[in-house]
């Protein structure tokens, strides 16, 4: 009977096995990270700070990439029931990303671009067996690190979406929860740069690895990893 019921739950279809790892692993990452996030805030930094927040990203990072290959009484007790986007009591930056109060439209948007590239770069480079990828069973780790050294280093002024999923969804979910339509309106309607400077962000940073590294590191037909150019008959046999 057992196995029928495993039988019977189990997926065939590639799609739909891969769809639901994804959301699987998206839960994950969003569980671990925007909870360490909640503790900073709620618990008015008794129960961690900005490195912990950034930990707790880069290691939901990586419980996440391992699982794919609710609001609690303590968060209506700190609003006092009343859910805001801003001031003392905001909480909307739990779910989702929203710049610092120094930073611009643009300059924010410049931020998630570069910071999008780089964790790019990184990520090709620790999956790159052809140069010093990462050790296997690693790939993880490494990037749950990359995560958080990225974090660490260029998050303070964005708060570091570097991916649409990471920040549209619970922005959606926050508007829908309670927050309101402010999520979208703030901060100069911040909402749509941690959607679009990702996206351009992560093919700077495939464009900067390719040009800079891989075109160079690619083997030949021969098992040689001479550029093609040299193998080629010179212009006078050529004549």
């Amino acid at each position: 009977m057992l196995k029928k019921v495993i039988s019977w739950l189990t997926v065939r279809n590639e799609t739909i096995r891969q769809g639901l790892a994804e959301a699987l692993s998206t839960f994950i990452l969003m569980v671990i990270g925007q909870g360490s996030v909640a503790q900073v805030v709620i618990g008015k930094n008794s129960f961690g700070d900005f490195l912990s927040i950034n930990l707790g990203f880069g290691f939901g990072v990586m419980l996440g990439i391992h699982v794919a290959g609710g609001i609690s009484e303590a968060l209506m007790d700190y609003t006092g029931g009343t859910l805001s986007v801003g001031g003392p009591t905001g909480t909307a930056n739990i779910f989702a990303t929203y710049p610092s109060p120094y930073m611009s439209t643009l300059g924010g948007f410049i931020n998630e671009f570069i910071t999008t590239a780089v964790l790019l770069i990184g990520i090709l480079a620790i999956n790159d067996l052809k140069n010093a990828g990462a050790l296997p069973g690693t790939h993880a780790l490494s990037v749950g690190l990359l995560v958080a050294v990225i974090g660490m280093s260029l998050g303070m002024n964005t708060g570091y979406a570097i991916n649409p999923s990471r920040d549209l969804p619970p922005r959606i979910f926050t508007a829908v929860a309670g927050w309101g339509l402010e999520v979208f309106n703030a901060s100069n309607n911040w909402w749509w740069v941690p959607v679009v400077a990702p996206m351009l962000g992560s093919l700077l940073g495939i464009f900067i690895y390719n040009i800079f590294i891989d075109f160079h590191n690619r083997p030949r037909l021969d098992g040689s990893r001479k550029p093609d150019c040299e193998g080629d008959e010179s212009v006078e046999q050529r004549l």
